[in-house]
């Protein structure tokens, strides 16, 4: 008696073949690094999303990119409509397509994106005036380009330094305003001054 081989139905070859699939999709799924932190949950409430590394640009009526925010982290949570962000960069553009900057430790868009706060070590940039503003706490009306703070604020445009209790600033009227308790550092001209 010749001896015979059994031959698998072709039900049980898609059988076997389901469970390969799934055997190596398994494998690969609990190989998994591209996790990133636990989700932030704090008194602002769940998020509905977070992104890491991410870049937010608005764009004006014309389609012009004229504000720009990246950050490492950013948070969003839907109940209050506020995105929270970790160490962010703020760039927006002036009438006169002058770039401003602003960073802080943390910000804060408020709704709609209009209202942005960076705390901590807070700072304002116009590289093409030469100056730079460090205060604690910045407000920033991206629509109207008005940016103030209500803490301590160290205007330098070296050698030269002022320092003030309040400051103000419109990015498309060239103007800006520090006041209450001003004091400041405007060595001569001439005379040459290391700065500390």
């Amino acid at each position: 008696m010749p001896f015979r081989l059994y031959r698998p139905s072709p039900k049980l070859w898609l059988f076997l073949l389901l469970v390969g699939v799934g055997g190596i999709l398994a494998v690969l799924d609990l190989q998994d690094v591209g996790l990133s932190g636990p989700i932030p949950r704090d008194d602002s409430g769940e998020p509905d999303y977070y992104l890491e590394n991410a870049t937010l640009t608005r764009f004006d009526e014309q389609g012009r990119a004229h504000q720009r925010l990246e950050t490492p982290r950013l948070v969003h949570t839907p109940h209050d409509d506020v995105t929270r962000t970790q160490q962010p960069v703020a760039r927006f553009l002036d009438s006169d397509e002058r770039i401003w900057f602003g960073r802080g430790d943390t910000g804060i868009l408020g709704p709609e994106g209009v209202h942005l706060i960076l705390e901590g070590n807070a700072r304002l940039n116009a590289p093409s005036e030469g100056w730079q503003l460090d205060t604690e706490t910045l407000h920033v009306d991206t629509q109207r380009g008005h940016a103030w703070s209500e803490t301590e604020a160290v205007l330098q445009q070296p050698p030269q330094r002022i320092r003030g209790e309040r400051f103000e600033a419109w990015f498309n009227e060239s103007r800006m305003r520090l006041t209450d308790n001003v004091r400041g550092f405007h060595p001569p001209q001439d005379q040459e001054v290391d700065s500390p």
